[in-house]
């Protein structure tokens, strides 16, 4: 089986990160998306996001009919006035990446914790994976 597979093409799979070219093409096309490692364990996959500047609650993290979606806003504003002149600074960051998860997930039991600009996330795998093709009888 393999370790991901492809449900909406639009959307890269987690083995796609391994591939070159597609790393690559994003960086030339002018995409800046957050490097990610993605570890096969027995038990479950663990997925690194380097995200400096973000905080944990800047992170909205989805599960929609078998897509992962990462994304994550940053807004800063800040405010200097003194007698003569006012000083107004303010940045806007954001990123949103969507893959489509293997089918032995246990969506219900993703966790994700934020530590000095890295998300880290573990999703348990199933013991019982669905089956890739299933018969139905016609009565």
């Amino acid at each position: 089986m393999a370790l991901l597979q492809k449900a909406i093409p639009t959307f890269p799979t987690l083995s796609d990160f391994f591939d070159d070219d597609w790393f690559n093409t994003k960086f030339k096309n002018g995409h800046a998306l957050p490097a990610i490692n993605v570890i096969n364990n027995e038990k479950s996959y663990e997925v690194e996001l380097a995200a400096p500047g973000f905080n944990k609650e800047d992170f909205e993290i989805s599960v929609e009919n078998g897509v992962l979606t990462i994304s994550a806003k940053s807004e800063k504003e800040e405010e200097e006035k003194k007698k003569n002149f006012t000083r107004k600074e303010f940045s806007s960051r954001a990123f949103s990446n969507s893959f489509t998860l293997p089918e032995n997930i246990d969506a219900d039991h993703i966790e994700a914790s934020h530590k000095n600009g890295v998300l880290h996330m573990t999703i348990l795998k199933t013991t019982q994976a669905m089956p890739a093709k299933k018969q139905v009888k016609v009565l």
